[in-house]
C-alpha cells in the first residue's frame, strides 16, 4: 500500500511547489535601515521544514512575503537538521521555527498557523 502512495505524494508535492512558485506574493518593501534591523533579529532564527509539506510551504510563503532572512533547514534530507529537530526540539514535526534569544535561551515554535502569526505580529508592522 505504501508503494502506491509514495508516487502520489511526490506528484502532489511537486504540484504544491509549482503552485507556490507561480503564486508567490511579492516581498514587503522596507527602508534599508528597517530591513537591516529585521535581518539582525532573524539571524537567530531557523525554520525546520520539508520541501513538499503544504504546511511548510504556507510558512515559507509568509517568510517570503515579510522579506525575512530566516535560515532554511531541510529536516527530511539533512541528517544533522533531522537529528537536531528531534533531540533539541523534542519532536519530529514540521514546520518548526527555532528562535534563539539574546541570552541563549531557545524556543521551538510548531504549527504553521502559530509560526505565521508570530512572524506577522513581530515583523509585519510598517517600519
Amino acid at each position: 500500500m505504501g508503494i502506491i502512495f509514495k508516487p502520489i505524494r511526490w506528484i502532489l508535492g511537486q504540484i504544491i511547489i509549482f503552485i507556490d512558485w507561480i503564486t508567490r506574493p511579492k516581498p514587503m518593501q522596507r527602508s534599508v535601515d528597517a530591513q537591516t534591523k529585521i535581518d539582525q533579529q532573524t539571524k537567530k532564527m531557523a525554520l525546520y521544514h520539508f520541501k513538499m509539506c503544504p504546511f511548510c510551504v504556507k510558512t515559507r510563503r509568509q517568510i517570503h512575503r515579510l522579506a525575512l532572512n530566516i535560515e532554511d533547514r531541510d529536516a527530511r534530507n539533512d541528517p544533522q537538521w533531522n537529528k537536531e529537530l528531534v533531540s533539541d526540539g523534542g519532536k519530529y514535526q514540521v514546520p518548526c521555527l527555532k528562535i534563539t534569544a539574546d541570552d541563549g535561551s531557545v524556543e521551538w515554535l510548531y504549527e504553521s498557523t502559530e509560526i505565521n502569526q508570530f512572524l506577522d505580529e513581530k515583523f509585519a508592522v510598517s517600519n
